[in-house]
């Protein structure tokens, strides 16, 4: 899907501030009663639906909020991603929102970022710094969710596939809840291990996945904890003929995932996620609550939901906007929320 089509899905999906909610932000607290509030978004991976979206809720929360949004591209380059938290300093943004990263290029420029008096706001990037608030999708709870899902179906002893690459929080989190899954199933075997994040993770993880399923034919199961890596594994599964015996679990969800889940056929059978236009918002409305003084706390987490195959064609889902119509709390979260934020809809 292009990026502007999933831009278009994503702004359908929040819908714009209404007047009412507009007229509430004029009773707003410093610095937004004066409007034209600079906030930088800095990222470091914009490939792929869900990155895409993420971005398409943080204009719809920032444009709600009268807020001057400039948006750095992430290109999957950490230094890059360092210049450009360096770039945002110097161009006077009061708040930056930092998406994913490596920490150990990312953790002195914050810091000197908030001892400017800038507020800095995480996504899925560990900065260890306690006064920089932290946004995830509560990750060992998308993990957790998908495994349930695993064992409900598979049973307690089979073989499978882990995609995985350590050094991005989000994966580690998830990678935390797989490793005391294993432990509590001897009789899951993990069989083989692989994954890459690049600007084509989709089809390097699809090489990768050829290789293992080839080498181990005994696998039965891939557990893919990011959308792309199950794109991968299902590009193998299906190259390989093995759809009918091999069953794909992931995380995260896009317009595009659905339609790949749902398909004739499709070992990619469920997937644990949130809205990422969602989770854009709430990473903007966060920067935004600490910027009035009004904390936000040191951890804001968009709570998840489980997305069967079976459910999403029994629903006729096709769409992110029919998950928002059908599941009312995929569409929207309170979570860093204020009276006087306007919440898109």
């Amino acid at each position: 899907m292009s990026k502007s089509l999933v831009l278009r899905a994503a702004l359908a999906a929040l819908g714009l501030a209404t007047a009412a909610q507009a007229a509430e932000t004029s009773a707003a607290p410093p610095p937004f009663d004066r409007g034209g509030v600079k906030v930088a978004l800095v990222r470091y991976l914009s490939v792929g639906d869900f990155y895409q979206a993420y971005e398409a809720g943080a204009r719809v929360q920032a444009k709600a909020l009268g807020i001057d949004l400039r948006i750095f591209p992430g290109k999957q380059d950490a230094t890059l991603e360092r210049e450009q938290v360096e770039q945002a300093i110097a161009l006077g943004a009061q708040a930056i929102v930092i998406d994913h990263g490596l920490p150990e290029s990312l953790k002195d420029v914050a810091r000197k970022a908030v001892e400017a008096g800038i507020k800095v706001v995480a996504f899925d990037v560990n900065l260890d710094d306690p006064r920089i608030p932290q946004v995830e999708q509560s990750d060992q709870a998308l993990a957790q969710e998908a495994l349930d899902q695993i064992v409900q179906e598979n049973g307690t002893s089979f073989q499978a596939a882990y995609v995985y690459v350590a050094g991005f929080a989000p994966l580690d989190r998830r990678d935390a809840v797989w490793t005391a899954f294993k432990a509590a199933h001897p009789g899951v075997v993990e069989k083989a291990r692989f994954g890459t994040v690049s600007d084509t993770t989709a089809s390097a993880v699809a090489d990768q996945a050829k290789a293992a399923l080839r080498a181990n034919p005994g696998i039965t199961v891939i557990f893919a904890p990011y959308d792309e890596f199950a794109r991968g594994a299902k590009l193998a599964v299906n190259e390989l003929n093995l759809a009918d015996r091999v069953k794909i679990y992931a995380a995260d969800v896009s317009t595009a995932d659905i339609g790949e889940i749902t398909e004739p056929h499709s070992p990619w059978v469920a997937t644990a996620a949130t809205n990422p236009a969602v989770v854009g918002a709430v990473s903007i409305r966060a920067a935004a609550l600490a910027l009035a003084g009004q904390g936000p706390g040191p951890r804001i987490t968009v709570e998840p939901v489980l997305l069967t195959q079976g459910a999403l064609r029994e629903g006729g889902v096709r769409t992110i906007a029919d998950l928002n119509a059908r599941i009312p709390a995929f569409g929207r979260s309170e979570a860093a929320s204020a009276s006087w934020i306007p919440q898109p809809r």
